[in-house]
């Protein structure tokens, strides 16, 4: 599985809706597309919401993007983590 972060912004609309339900079917359509929700927060600034999310590949997180977007009416920009000791490890290994 590979990490995800997910930065999100709610729309106008989106903003009416917010509840403890949106949240559970967020996290069904992560599990529908094969991903795992390992932690979300609230934020202030540009962005509403920092889900860390993990997901067998790129195109796995792209449909879920786009399914809660469809659904929820949250834009999300996705960027793939790597763990500090995994990035330690790729970048100090001898070529």
């Amino acid at each position: 599985m590979t990490t995800f972060i997910m930065t999100g912004r709610y729309s106008a609309e989106a903003i009416k809706r917010i509840s403890a339900e949106r949240t559970t079917k967020g996290t069904k359509i992560i599990q529908q597309h094969g991903g795992k929700l390992v932690a979300g927060y609230a934020v202030l600034g540009k962005n509403d919401l920092l889900i860390i999310v993990e997901f067998p590949g790129v195109s796995e997180v792209i449909k879920a993007s786009i399914a809660l977007n469809k659904a929820l009416g949250i834009t999300f920009a996705t960027v793939p983590a790597l763990g500090l000791e995994d990035f330690d490890k790729l970048v100090g290994a001898k070529s």
